[in-house]
């Protein structure tokens, strides 16, 4: 439960940070407000108030997160009307095709290198792959399933997030705006 209402909390004042935001002119998808006040709770409350329970890397946090991302990805599949792209299968397998093949050289050539060559590097690296490929929620399952099985990485999983879907939701919204005014 306290899961649940921690995660509300931060619902609510990212709702009300991306309002705000929104009435300086600047438009945000909500997940990322959401997703900067969770982060900024979840390192400040536990400092700054001790005696306050925050659920923070606890077991009931990581079956609510388990829970929530399945969910996502089987309604984000069951959605898709793959019927109606049929025509363009050929030509979409080889964007796939080559879209993975650059995903592959660059984890293998940059990215892993550049991480350090060690297990956190390797999970980013899982996480990047589904990043690549899909979006965030893909690299999330991707770095998850990796640590189920070897282990935790928690560098990981605040890097990938943060850049993934953060930095690159406030990157992108600048970079709109500005495509615009072309």
């Amino acid at each position: 439960m306290s899961v649940l209402l921690t995660l509300h909390i931060a619902i609510i004042f990212g709702y009300l940070a991306n309002e705000y935001i929104s009435s300086l002119g600047f438009k945000l998808p909500l997940f990322v407000t959401c997703l900067l006040t969770a982060i900024l709770l979840s390192n400040f409350v536990p400092k700054f108030l001790p005696r306050m329970r925050w659920p923070a890397r606890t077991r009931a946090l990581a079956i609510v997160s388990d829970f929530s991302l399945g969910l996502f990805l089987a309604m984000s599949l069951m959605s898709m009307q793959l019927w109606t792209i049929a025509g363009l299968a050929g030509p979409l397998l080889i964007i796939l095709l080559l879209q993975t093949l650059a995903a592959i050289l660059f984890i293998l050539l940059v990215l892993f290198p550049l991480m350090g060559r060690d297990y956190q590097a390797a999970v980013l690296s899982a996480g990047f792959g589904g990043f690549a490929m899909g979006a965030t929620p893909t690299a999330i399952a991707n770095m998850t399933a990796v640590t189920k099985t070897h282990g935790p990485a928690p560098t990981a999983f605040i890097i990938l997030p943060l850049v993934a879907a953060f930095f690159v939701d406030v990157a992108n919204a600048f970079i709109i705006r500005f495509a615009l005014t072309l």
